[in-house]
């Protein structure tokens, strides 16, 4: 009979320790998961709208003013907004064989070679650091950090390249600058965070490490080879300082240089001073023009690896 009598007091004890789930109050959300407000989307959606006109509105002056005439652009005063008598003769001018020719022609050949020559050493030496137990992967990552704090300076790289005999070589555009140590870092990260099964595996069926990389590690990592191949090719195209320090032969300049003697120094390229005195070509129509050409090959890739950064830039970054 005790047994009998003490069984539902047992039981009752349990239900009242057990609580239904419905009772439990969740807790509550960040501010940042919260449902928008429609007053919040419009708002946000002003200022996008603001920022994107921001960015978007000068490009279109440079744009239009490089596709104007001269009497169109002495009509608005300089720069201009709303198209008249659209004429391609200053990009017609440029692309005819002269200097602007030239130097665009310098500017993506270096760009090609540097990227390709910096994200070969990049993957490499990520490669080798993301390799825990590997010979001395430790002290020297720790070293290619201490750059990132440390540098010798202007002078002494100048003094290094000088002594390389690299001066007026268009090795000196791409090999002060052909390792990023960020880059390499971002690499690693997402190179360590590739399945260790997969490697192992393929070392079981007598793959070396070269093929471990390009067979298994590199289809992988698509993602960030193409944002850290991005971030080479426009640090390589955008690069002018480097060619202003090393380079003394105005024909071997890059575009970028090319753009800072138009623009900044007023000075019209080979082959254009006379078709801007005559009256045929403005000067700032050119200046504009050199401008877009500068900026076009940035603009026509970014948004084709701009999926990529998601992936490939914050996965590789947090994982190092």
């Amino acid at each position: 009979m005790t047994a009998v009598i003490d069984q539902p007091v047992e039981r009752s004890k349990s239900a009242k320790s057990v609580r239904p789930p419905g009772r439990w109050a969740a807790p509550p959300r960040p501010t940042w998961e919260e449902e928008p407000s429609r007053a919040g989307l419009a708002g946000k959606g002003l200022v996008l709208t603001l920022a994107c006109f921001a960015i978007l509105f000068p490009l279109w002056i440079v744009l239009v003013t490089s596709l104007s005439s001269r009497k169109t652009i002495d009509e608005a005063g300089g720069l201009v907004m709303v198209p008249k008598g659209i004429t391609f003769i200053a990009y017609r001018e440029l692309l005819s064989g002269g200097q602007v020719t030239r130097a665009a022609v310098i500017s993506v050949l270096i760009t090609v070679v540097g990227t390709a020559f910096s994200m070969t050493v990049s993957v490499l030496c990520a490669y080798g650091l993301s390799r825990i137990g590997s010979l001395g992967h430790r002290w020297i990552l720790m070293m290619m950090l201490a750059t990132m704090f440390f540098s010798a300076g202007l002078i002494p790289t100048y003094l290094l390249v000088q002594s390389l005999g690299l001066t007026d070589s268009y090795l000196a555009l791409i090999l002060p600058s052909a390792l990023s140590v960020f880059n390499i870092l971002v690499l690693r990260g997402f190179f360590m965070g590739i399945s260790q099964e997969l490697i192992d595996s393929a070392r079981i069926d007598g793959a070396g490490d070269f093929r471990i990389l390009w067979v298994i590690v590199m289809p992988l990592s698509r993602a960030v080879l193409a944002v850290i191949t991005l971030f080479y090719a426009v640090g390589y195209w955008s690069a002018w300082f480097n060619a202003s320090l090393y380079l003394n032969d105005q024909d071997m300049m890059p575009l970028q240089n090319v753009m800072i003697q138009l623009v900044q120094k007023q000075e019209a390229p080979v082959g254009l001073g006379q078709a801007i005195k005559t009256g045929e070509l403005s000067g700032l129509a050119v200046q504009m023009a050199v401008m877009v050409m500068a900026l076009l090959p940035v603009a026509v890739l970014s948004p084709f690896v701009q999926r990529h950064f998601k992936k490939g830039m914050l996965t590789g970054a947090v994982k190092g």
